[in-house]
């Protein structure tokens, strides 16, 4: 047997504070007016009193979003669409379903991980009724029961997961719960469409620890890219280093080179030079030793005979006269091509054409001023 004031609170939980308030407005109006009216006037307005209260029991208005469990004299008899119903009066009663989707809070919750870690952590469900019957008749209060289970599931899954895992992995933590939640919550005609995990926060103490930790990272990492910094500095002065004591043997090299070929181009142009010459530069030298010999003051000379020789070849190139030395005439050797474009031969030609052009100019030019002066 039902305690009186369960039973009361059930009779009476359909009404709303309007319902209440006109039914003690009407009760203290009736009292005040009662030693005025007589018996007749009495009975009619209780009459309209209990026609008022039939109607307001008897009249059912569902929202469209809800649903409405009907129960008379206790028994569980219908659900009640959206809209209008008439039902028993003062014996039914009727228990209000929201088909919508409900945000449900779970509380913070205390949890200690599988490496030994206090987290606290709280979530949010996200729940709708897809029976109504099988909530009402399933389970006393689905709310309450579902965010019971919400705060169980959720400490359960915390205690199966490291410190690590619970702060990176919240997808994770939302598919798990979810999963252990659905069996229970179908069997109730409950849904839970999502859950969402707002906050893990660990302890003070592994908080600090974690900073330490990041800091230390943090650290490392920077000594590591300063050490690869100066690594690769050193890198690159070593290869610009090399870099530039190559170019500058390339152009030791180089000079060297150069220089060679200039003192061979010279040796070449001497030795060229000396060759052209041939007994022309002997003969030369053969006279300047004789006109030294006719300025000393000796009055006897022996004379060689390749020089009489000599003296004799230079004469007959000289005058054109038949006297021979040996038999063979003083010849000059010519130059070779290359040899001539070395000494720039071509280019003394033209320089000696165009200074006869000068100088014809120039005996015009006093030919004509000499009328002039005249």
């Amino acid at each position: 047997m039902n305690h009186p004031l369960y039973t009361l609170g059930k009779t009476t939980a359909r009404l709303n504070f309007g319902t209440v308030l006109l039914a003690i407005v009407f009760g203290v109006l009736f009292f005040l007016a009662l030693p005025y009216l007589d018996a007749v006037a009495i009975a009619g307005i209780l009459l309209l009193g209990l026609a008022a209260l039939t109607v307001n029991s008897a009249v059912e208005i569902v929202g469209p979003y809800e649903k409405r469990a009907l129960t008379v004299f206790g028994e569980y008899r219908e659900l009640l669409d959206p809209g209008i119903h008439f039902i028993p009066p003062f014996v039914s009663a009727t228990h209000r379903f929201d088909m919508r989707t409900r945000v449900f809070d779970v509380p913070k919750q205390e949890a200690i991980t599988e490496d030994n870690s206090p987290v606290v952590a709280d979530a949010v469900l996200y729940v709708r009724v897809m029976d109504p019957e099988r909530a009402f008749l399933g389970v006393d209060n689905y709310e309450k029961a579902v965010s019971n289970l919400g705060q169980t599931t959720l400490r359960a899954v915390l205690g199966d997961m490291k410190l690590d895992e619970t702060l990176s992995r919240r997808d994770v933590i939302n598919t798990r719960i979810r999963e252990e939640i659905d069996p229970p919550t179908d069997e109730w005609g409950i849904r839970v469409e999502s859950v969402e995990v707002r906050e893990v926060m660990p302890s003070r103490s592994v908080v600090g620890a974690m900073e330490q930790q990041t800091s230390a990272e943090r650290r490392r990492r920077a000594m590591i890219l300063e050490a690869q910094g100066e690594r690769r500095s050193a890198v690159e002065t070593a290869e610009g280093e090399k870099a530039s004591n190559i170019i500058q043997a390339q152009g030791e090299k180089q000079s060297q080179i150069l220089e060679a070929q200039g003192d061979a181009v010279s040796i070449v142009l001497r030795a060229k030079s000396a060759e052209s010459m041939g007994e022309r530069a002997v003969i030369d030298r053969g006279m300047d030793s004789l006109k030294r010999i006719g300025e000393s003051k000796s009055s006897t000379f022996v004379l060689p005979q390749e020089l009489s020789s000599l003296i004799g070849r230079y004469g007959k190139h000289l005058s054109g006269s038949d006297v021979q030395g040996n038999g063979a005439m003083l010849e000059s050797n010519e130059f070779d091509p290359e040899t001539e474009k070395l000494l720039g031969l071509d280019d003394i030609e033209e320089m000696l054409s165009e200074l006869e052009t000068d100088v014809s100019e120039a005996a015009e030019m006093g030919g004509e001023m000499e009328p002039e002066r005249n």
